[in-house]
Order: C-alpha cells, then sequence, then structure tokens
C-alpha cells in the first residue's frame, strides 16, 4: 500500500480547481466513521497536517449526525486539520450522558414512559399533555453541540471563501417535504423538486437538531419555513437524492462518506422456525432503511447518467446535465455486530431500556446489533469506528489521491 500525497491548492481565479463537494450522510453514532475517514483524507493530502492547508472541499452536505460533523467541518473550514482534530478528538471521548438522557430519572420521563403508553395507551387516552414525545431525550447533545460549534466562524468561512456553501437536510412532518437548508458565500438560485424543497438562510442549532431527531428516538424540532414554523425531523426520511443539494450548490465532483455496510453474502442456512422479530430489530430495519436505502440508489442513478453520457452520440444537443464524478467510502465490516460487542459499555439502566426491546449480547441468541449501531455513543464503540474508517480509506488511498489531483487539473 503507498501512502504518496497530493498537496491541495486554494480555490479562487489565482488558482483555479474543480468545486469538490463532500457528503455525510446519516446514521447516528455509526457517523464516528466518517471522522476516521477525513482523518486520512486530511493526512494523504497533507502529511505535515500544517495549519495553513487550505480547505479541499468547496461545498459540505449533510444529514443527521453527519449534519453535525459537517457544521463543525465547515465552522473551521479555515483550518480543516484542526477542524478534524477537533472532531475526533470529541467523537473519542463521547459517553452516552453526553448525547441523550441514560439516568433513570431520566429514562422514565421518556423511555419507560413511551413504553408504557405503547403497551396501554387506550387507558390513558385523555392525558395528552404528559405523553413523551421520543423515546430518548437528546438534550444533552444541544448543549454539547453548543459549547463546540462557532456560527460566527461559519459565517466568516463563507464571507472569505473558506468554503463555498454548507447543506443541512430535514424532513417536513407537516408538510412531507425533503427539506434542504443551505447558506452559501454567493447568493444561490433555491430548487424545488418534487417533495423536495432548498431554503437559503443561516445554518443554526434548529437545523442541526431537527436533521438529527431520528424518528420515535429523539423529539422533532420547529424550524423556520418561509416564516411559518414546521416541525421537521430526521433529514434521512424520504432522502431520495442525498447527492443532489451538492450537485445544486455547484459541485463537479463528491466525495460522498456513508455509514452502511454492504453485504453481498447469503446466508446459506435460514432457521426453519425463526422467533417474532424484537422491536430492537424491527426498529433496527426500519433505521437501516431510512438511512442507508437512499445513498445506494442515488449512486447507482450518477453512475447511469455518467455512462450515458460518455456513450451518447454527438448529434448537436444540448442538455442542462453534466459529468460528476462520484468517490464513496463506506465501511468495510458490519457495524452492527461490533455494536454489540460494546452493548456492556452503556450505562446499567440505557441497558436495561434496550433489553426490553429486545437487544442482546448473549453469544447464543444475540439481537438488536443494528438499533445499538445507531445509539451506541460510547467511546469503546466510537474510536473503533474512527479507525476502521482511516484504514479503509488509507486501503483506498490511490483512489482518493486521483480523485483530488483530478480536481486541480
Amino acid at each position: 500500500m503507498s501512502t504518496r500525497h497530493v498537496e491541495v491548492s486554494p480555490a479562487g481565479p489565482a488558482c483555479p480547481r474543480t468545486p469538490t463537494g463532500l457528503v455525510l450522510t446519516g446514521g447516528g453514532a455509526r457517523a464516528a466513521y466518517q471522522v476516521g475517514v477525513l482523518s486520512a483524507i486530511m493526512e494523504l493530502l497533507d502529511p505535515d497536517w500544517h495549519s495553513r492547508f487550505q480547505n479541499p472541499f468547496d461545498i459540505i452536505c449533510g444529514t443527521s449526525a453527519g449534519a453535525i460533523n459537517a457544521a463543525a467541518l465547515a465552522c473551521r473550514a479555515d483550518r480543516p486539520h484542526l477542524g478534524v482534530r477537533r472532531i475526533r478528538r470529541l467523537w473519542s471521548s463521547l459517553n452516552t450522558d453526553m448525547i441523550y438522557r441514560a439516568d433513570a430519572p431520566g429514562l422514565i420521563r421518556t423511555g419507560v414512559r413511551w413504553l408504557g403508553l405503547l403497551a396501554l395507551g387506550w387507558m390513558y387516552s385523555g392525558l395528552t399533555r404528559k405523553r413523551p414525545q421520543s423515546l430518548l431525550d437528546n438534550s444533552p447533545m444541544e448543549a454539547l453541540l453548543g459549547r463546540v460549534l462557532d456560527f460566527g466562524n461559519l459565517r466568516s468561512n463563507l464571507e472569505r471563501g473558506s468554503l463555498s456553501a454548507l447543506a443541512i437536510t430535514a424532513s417536513g412532518y407537516t408538510s412531507g417535504e425533503h427539506l434542504t437548508f443551505y447558506q452559501a458565500h454567493t447568493p444561490i438560485e433555491p430548487w424545488h423538486r418534487y417533495l423536495r424543497l432548498a431554503i437559503p438562510t443561516p445554518i443554526s442549532m434548529d437545523h442541526l437538531m431537527a436533521s438529527s431527531s431520528i424518528p420515535f428516538v429523539f423529539p422533532a424540532r420547529q424550524v423556520q419555513v418561509h416564516g411559518k414554523g414546521e416541525w421537521c425531523g430526521d433529514g434521512s426520511m424520504r432522502q431520495l437524492a442525498p447527492i443532489s443539494p451538492a450537485i445544486h450548490l455547484g459541485a463537479h465532483r463528491v466525495m460522498v462518506i456513508g455509514t452502511g455496510f454492504r453485504d453481498d453474502t447469503h446466508p446459506e442456512h435460514r432457521a426453519d422456525s425463526p422467533p417474532y422479530p424484537s422491536l430492537a430489530q424491527v426498529g433496527g430495519h426500519a433505521l437501516s432503511s431510512i438511512f442507508l436505502d437512499g445513498l445506494s440508489v442515488d449512486v447507482e442513478r450518477l453512475e447511469r447518467i455518467n455512462y450515458l453520457m460518455d456513450h451518447a452520440t454527438p448529434d448537436g444537443a444540448t442538455v442542462n446535465v453534466r459529468r460528476i464524478q462520484v468517490l464513496t467510502i463506506t465501511p468495510s465490516q458490519s457495524l452492527d455486530t461490533m455494536a454489540l460487542e460494546h452493548l456492556h459499555d452503556m450505562p446499567a439502566q440505557a441497558r436495561a431500556l434496550f433489553r426490553v426491546l429486545g437487544v442482546s449480547s448473549d453469544p447464543r441468541r444475540p439481537g438488536g446489533g443494528a438499533l445499538m449501531s445507531y445509539l451506541l455513543f460510547e467511546s469503546s464503540y466510537t474510536k473503533r469506528l474512527i479507525d476502521l474508517g482511516y484504514a479503509d480509506t488509507m486501503q483506498r488511498n490511490d483512489e482518493v489521491i486521483a480523485f483530488f489531483k483530478e480536481a486541480q487539473a
């Protein structure tokens, strides 16, 4: 494995480069994997990690937990190495209590009552004001982000051209539309497609909390859309084209860092009479469908468009499309299995709640790994994801270097 590197020149009139976008998908705790990938990219582009190194991404787009990484990187676009270091330090020191209430009183107010109402809701139909809004209370995460994110610095980075645009996506519960909130260096005409709407606006904490509000797990957040409030949830819901915002904002090349492991093998044997799926299994499958399926479909769509453009017969016709080069990096190992290996690191009260849902690390009957891979915010697990992201990227260092080198041509 070679360890060559490439210097990335700054954007601007004196040294133009092809606009490059970064797309960070959702995935809860899985987003720690993205930090390992970004660490490897910074090392490949500049092994000495100079503080004056230019931001290699002109446009940064994020969804769900990927939105948090995107905002953190954008806030430090003037010093990307420092930004990645700080993001890595944060993910490497996480514990569950920093993201959601995992103490007994907190879980009783949310998770325990939520499950109770799920089972006996008909007995409490009149108690609307006391119904919990979600399984977990993620107010600690908002407090954490308030301490580490500097939205004023984001504005400065956009004004001086260290970054062209930042986009955060969310899903509107009221309108049913997939919403892209973006803040750009220069005015960009908003776009509107079927069930997709773009809104130019200063990015705020509300957008990040809305984008990362996993359905049923974390509470929805109200944001302003054209002067009116709309309750929004996780941006991965109804995300039919995850790469689209980067293209609309001007990217000609896009790097996508996903969080889903693609297993192309098929089990040779299935149980004759498997047990009924637990809530944890159903929930994990639902979250995987929300977070992972849209990306693979969108990448395949772009590959088909690129193929058609490369093989079409010239006839003088002009079309409003352009070739988009996409480089996708995703985990090479199953994160579900990895999560169960670290289940014992969670607070006892949280483990008890998830055990009720069917989560088990018992090797004789493991279950709920998919669900926990999104909700296990413990440093022992996130550090492994960071290491995996770093290793996966270094394994493909030739592709990564070529991707950025071609952007300079």
